[in-house]
């Protein structure tokens, strides 16, 4: 060990670099460290500038992930297919409604066509029947008259029930009337109007004796309430057609839950 020490000090001595002039070899000197950090802190402080300089929007989409991206580039097929044909029926309801306001270019009709809605309409059906059931004398009539009168009662309920859990706007910016509020028929999906006149017209198709060119007028008095619904800018063409289907599965519903004459008088004697 003791003769491992001089021979140690002698190499370093016999070293080129350790003497003074080769030191700044082996060390960096203090000044490129300071100039190195100070130009550092410069670009840094550039950087932050230019980062505040950058709008929100730029920073906000530098920030998403690439997933995010591919996601909203890249939707699926079900995505695509539902947007477009959505896009479509705002559009073609848009192009029907030429009834919206005052300043459509059937303005004029407005007045004519809601009056044809308003026959569409669940309170006038409910008072009719209701006085139709007062003066009805036989046990038929008010048999039918009865079951009329609960798919006038679903029909009001299960629209204001799926309008409530749809929550869709109609094409235009309208306020919905004072009946409509007394039927709580005020959002778009489905149509109210278009399901009560399926029903109604399918059921005295069913249960009235009725000739042919009643027959066909009575179907075309159901279109044509369907068809104002969207001319006055109130529903989309979706919403009508829904409101058909509606309709139909009610009278189905109606007549899976027939009451019976003996029902009908029970209630009737309660009443």
């Amino acid at each position: 060990m003791p003769a491992s020490q001089p021979r140690s000090r002698v190499r370093d001595r016999n070293n080129v670099l350790n003497r003074a002039e080769f030191l700044s070899l082996n060390q960096p000197l203090k000044g490129n460290q300071e100039s190195r950090s100070s130009s550092r802190k410069q670009s840094g402080q550039a950087g932050a500038a230019g980062a505040q300089n950058t709008n929100p929007k730029e920073r906000r989409q530098s920030q998403q992930l690439p997933e995010e991206d591919c996601m909203q580039l890249n939707p699926s097929f079900k995505g695509i297919a539902f947007n477009s044909l959505l896009a479509i029926d705002i559009c073609m309801s848009k192009r029907l409604g030429v009834c919206a306001n005052r300043a459509s270019s059937w303005g004029g009709a407005r007045s004519m066509i809601n009056l044809l809605g308003i026959t569409g309409h669940g309170i006038p059906w409910i008072a009719g029947t209701l006085i139709c059931l007062v003066k009805s004398s036989t046990l038929a009539g008010q048999e039918v008259l009865m079951n009329l009168l609960l798919a006038l009662l679903l029909d009001i309920m299960i629209v204001a029930g799926l309008q409530k859990l749809a929550k869709r706007k109609g094409p235009y910016d309208i306020n919905p009337g004072l009946l409509d509020y007394l039927t709580m028929d005020t959002y778009a999906f489905p149509a109210g109007h278009a399901s009560r006149v399926a029903m109604l017209s399918k059921f005295f198709l069913s249960h009235l004796v009725l000739a042919i060119p009643l027959r066909i007028l009575l179907v075309l008095w159901a279109l044509c309430v369907g068809l104002s619904r969207i001319m006055i800018g109130r529903h989309h063409i979706t919403d009508v057609l829904s409101g058909f289907v509606f309709g139909y599965l009610q009278f189905r519903l109606v007549e899976l839950i027939w009451m019976s004459s003996n029902t009908c008088q029970m209630l009737i004697s309660i009443w």
